[in-house]
């Protein structure tokens, strides 16, 4: 749980994180990384190694194993850990709140993030902690496709994949469709602003025909640039007083996925039948698929362009390429590549670890005044 993970997280290290990293790391590799190869990466004495490994053990971040060998394994408090020191260290985030949502596959925090220019007010954002596989591992296999044809992988990696892969779509999207503005991406987790108003499987509507039709309009405009979102339904739609907006994208697919057709008419479906058991709104779902299909290609060369290469809301971590590198090497191999890297990355680490304990990474509660000023908007809506 993340809250474990916070009430250690400020006694950790740069050396600590070097050693998650390279658990993380041998996972590629080994299910259980030998200790040998731990010291190979952290370059620490093996009294030292021991000693912190036992103290992460403790912490819960990383698991042990003694059969067939001694081993190790961080899950997703480990990655929890190590993405939160990236999102300090890149200033996506300086204070972590309270759970405000839950789900099979990801757990949603509040948080509070700087302003850019030093100037102005720090604003609440939301981290989404992906947890795919979490529930049932062959059943995630099955429905995503971004794990691809990969037999052997832990489920912290399946949790990163569809972390970037939602990213990456948001940053694609944002701000021709109406989504939040995704800020950053670290292993499964990502930084986001948060999502305008209610959900609308919670909301009355006051005017269900406007909001009808401005879902379907975004419906539209993400069809037009080639994209189906392939899980809509009112439990990933914010509705607030003048606009909606579309969550959840990990599952999304592309015009040319096999069952596209199938896929946008379950999703229109899945509104429409929302609209007409509540508000008794009836829509034809054919002629409502010929609307949405109606801008398809209208959108130029150079607009789409502009689309697939936009990305200013923080660090994607490109995995694909880098999982056929490791693909192809041995984890010895691979150290003497990242080693140069990661040597420049650790006296980085260290500077920035010093820097966060005078900082002190803050896990209050977010409720204060401040941010009831900077969440603070007009009721629109009547909640059911």
């Amino acid at each position: 749980m993340i809250d474990d993970v916070l009430k250690v997280f400020k006694k950790l290290d740069a050396k600590d994180f070097r050693i998650l990293t390279g658990i993380e790391t041998g996972m590629k590799h080994f299910e259980w990384v030998p200790i040998e190869e731990l010291n190979k990466y952290t370059k620490l004495p093996f009294e030292k190694l021991e000693y912190r490994l036992k103290r992460l053990v403790r912490d819960k971040l990383v698991v042990r194993s003694t059969q067939p060998y001694e081993g190790f394994q961080i899950y997703f408090e480990g990655y929890d850990a190590l993405a939160l020191n990236a999102f300090v260290k890149r200033k996506s985030i300086s204070a972590i709140g309270d759970e405000v949502g839950v789900g099979k596959e990801s757990v949603i925090f509040e948080a509070i993030r700087q302003p850019e220019l030093a100037i102005g007010e720090p604003y609440p954002v939301i981290i989404k902690f992906h947890r795919e596989g979490r529930t049932s591992f062959k059943q995630i296999k099955r429905v995503r496709e971004h794990l691809g044809d990969r037999e052997h992988f832990s489920w912290v990696y399946a949790a990163r994949l569809a972390a970037q892969r939602e990213y990456e779509i948001m940053t694609r999207l944002y701000p021709q469709v109406s989504i939040p503005k995704p800020l950053d991406q670290n292993r499964h987790a990502i930084v986001m602003e948060i999502a305008k108003g209610s959900l609308l499987s919670k909301t009355k509507l006051l005017d269900p025909e406007w909001y009808l039709d401005e879902i379907l309009r975004q419906v539209k405009i993400t069809y037009s640039l080639g994209v189906i979102h392939a899980d809509l339904s009112e439990y990933n739609i914010f509705v607030s007083e003048d606009s909606v907006q579309l969550i959840d994208w990990p599952q999304y697919v592309t015009l040319d996925h096999p069952h596209a057709e199938e896929i946008l008419e379950r999703d229109v479906s899945n509104i429409l039948t929302h609209f007409s058991r509540k508000y008794d709104i009836k829509r034809e779902l054919e002629e409502t698929i010929r609307e949405v299909k109606s801008e398809t290609g209208k959108i130029t060369e150079d607009g789409r362009e502009d689309i697939e290469i936009k990305s200013n809301y923080g660090t994607v971590e490109k995995l694909d390429d880098e999982e056929e590198s490791f693909e192809e090497q041995t984890f010895e191999e691979e150290e003497l590549e990242a080693e140069e890297f990661e040597a420049e990355e650790f006296e980085a680490e260290e500077f920035e670890a010093e820097e966060f304990e005078a900082e002190e990474f803050e896990t209050e509660n977010l409720n204060s005044e401040d941010l009831k000023k900077a969440t603070s908007k007009k009721e629109i809506t009547d909640k059911d």
